[in-house]
């Protein structure tokens, strides 16, 4: 399952590369679908997966707001500060903890840790969907979402 992560991991520091050439009126600006804009899909996306580890973690919550992060610099630091913590986690993880349950507060019931951390993966490739259909728009190339190619599979 890291696996996953890493590969989420990469690909959203090249869509963070990618975006350097997208003046931030354009980053900023409201859009059909998705999250709302792009820079504000990034940030969701950090959000939600830092959110999950946390409760998996029994941690509280962290209340961030959008309004600080309105660059894509400050957008990929806050990506860089949390993805240390979540490594640090993942490096921990076992297939013990699969069925262990977690609730939060934002949702009602439980889960188990393997389906957040599922959850989290298909997320985070959803949105990079979304960003690929707005690059388009944009006369952008998208980044690949091959999995295939990027040399995260040692045999």
């Amino acid at each position: 399952m890291i696996t996953l992560f890493r590969y989420n991991w990469m690909v959203r520091n090249e869509w963070l590369e990618r975006c350097r050439q997208i003046p931030i009126e354009e980053l900023s600006r409201t859009r059909i679908g998705g999250a709302g804009s792009i820079l504000y899909t990034f940030f969701h996306i950090l959000d939600v997966e830092y959110s999950w580890i946390r409760a998996i973690q029994g941690k509280p919550d962290i209340q961030v707001q959008y309004e600080n992060y309105r660059t894509l610099q400050q957008v990929k630091e806050l990506s860089d500060c949390w993805l240390q913590e979540t490594q640090s986690f993942l490096q921990t993880w076992s297939t013990d903890s699969e069925k262990e349950t977690v609730t939060v507060p934002w949702l009602k019931g439980s889960y188990t840790q393997g389906e957040i951390l599922r959850h989290v993966i298909a997320h985070e490739i959803h949105h990079m969907g979304q960003l690929s259909v707005w690059a388009r728009e944009l006369g952008i190339e998208p980044v690949s979402a091959n999995v295939i190619g990027r040399g995260l599979f040692s045999f």
